[in-house]
């Protein structure tokens, strides 16, 4: 274990400082101007208003203390006290249960999403995370998938073959493999690199991450799938969380539901905007399936559910069916 791992648990041990002042490292991976960056950001502003100073919260985008392989760890140790990862980074974690947010087309809408992410079965998986040392405070949307690639991606036919960047999910590398392609997981700050020297062929985000991170400039095709919902779960070390004062964590919990409600309502005008950014850079072609070459897609797909199900389990994978209506057998 590193020494500043080992120095930062033993003051989580001790309470914070002697300051009159918390600090809160909130850290996070992805660019600053994505919805999730300034929902961070929003936080932050709403935290010190709320809390009248008493707590400081530092955002660090873009991997700037640390990768997103290694931020975790640092969050169960109390090197970072705020997270806000993607949901398939529970799953090595051995709450598989948010994979089934990594099913495709699971979710037709934004709307088919908060049945979950605002309802029970949301707020019973983040309870999940506690025995981990984790409190899960609330959900941010990003948004819905896209595939890209330096080639057209229109029949199922054109992904095989080629190598996609996912993130660590047992389900996402089924989808890739469902439709003839191969699967290479990768932390989200390698993949502009890797996709610029060919070490993959495409890869699958929602158009905001697309843009910012300039993955525009080094894939020639963006196919607007919207095949898979990218979310993130705003989480805190539990034992920092439960040693603050009753009042500090309340303002502090006042300030997520705002920031929560600021980070769902950009997320669609962020992707908008983005996309509209792709077009206008001219070094990407976006192109829009008919629903013909969509549905071929998620009929290709549907078998995901049926193999991963024992990955989630079924009684998870039928609350979201029974929440949103969908039903792979039906395809």
């Amino acid at each position: 274990m590193k020494l500043k791992h080992i120095l930062a648990a033993a003051l989580l041990a001790v309470g914070l400082s002697a300051s009159a002042q918390t600090i809160i490292k909130f850290s996070h991976v992805v660019a600053a101007d994505t919805p999730k960056g300034k929902a961070a950001v929003y936080f932050a502003e709403k935290a010190a208003e709320l809390t009248k100073g008493k707590v400081k919260v530092e955002v660090y985008a873009n991997s700037a203390l640390y990768k997103d392989k290694e931020e975790m760890e640092a969050l169960q140790i109390g090197s970072v006290q705020m997270l806000a990862p993607s949901l398939a980074k529970f799953g090595p974690l051995g709450v598989k249960e948010f994979e089934a947010f990594d099913f495709p087309f699971i979710f037709d809408d934004t709307a088919d999403l908060h049945k979950i992410t605002q309802g029970p079965v949301g707020a019973a998986m983040l309870s999940k995370l506690e025995p981990k040392g984790i409190k899960g405070l609330a959900y941010w949307d990003n948004g819905f998938k896209s595939f890209s690639a330096n080639t057209p991606l229109k029949a199922v036919a054109d992904y095989k073959g080629k190598k996609f960047r996912i993130q660590s999910s047992k389900v996402l590398e089924e989808e890739i493999r469902s439709v003839g392609g191969i699967a290479q997981v990768m932390a989200f700050s390698e993949v502009y690199q890797a996709l610029q020297t060919g070490v993959v062929d495409g890869t699958e985000n929602p158009i905001s991450n697309f843009y910012t991170q300039k993955m525009h400039e080094v894939q020639k095709h963006l196919t607007i799938t919207n095949h898979g919902y990218l979310g993130y779960a705003v989480i805190v070390n539990k034992k920092f969380w439960d040693g603050l004062p009753a009042d500090v964590r309340g303002q502090l919990e006042d300030a997520m539901k705002k920031a929560t409600i600021y980070a769902n309502q950009i997320a669609q005008d962020e992707n908008d905007r983005s996309l509209d950014g792709v077009k206008k850079s001219g070094k990407t072609t976006v192109y829009v399936p008919t629903k013909e070459e969509r549905m071929a897609l998620k009929k290709a797909m549907a078998p995901v559910h049926t193999k991963m199900a024992g990955r989630v389990g079924q009684e998870t994978l039928q609350q979201f069916y029974s929440a949103t209506g969908f039903d792979p057998a039906k395809l």
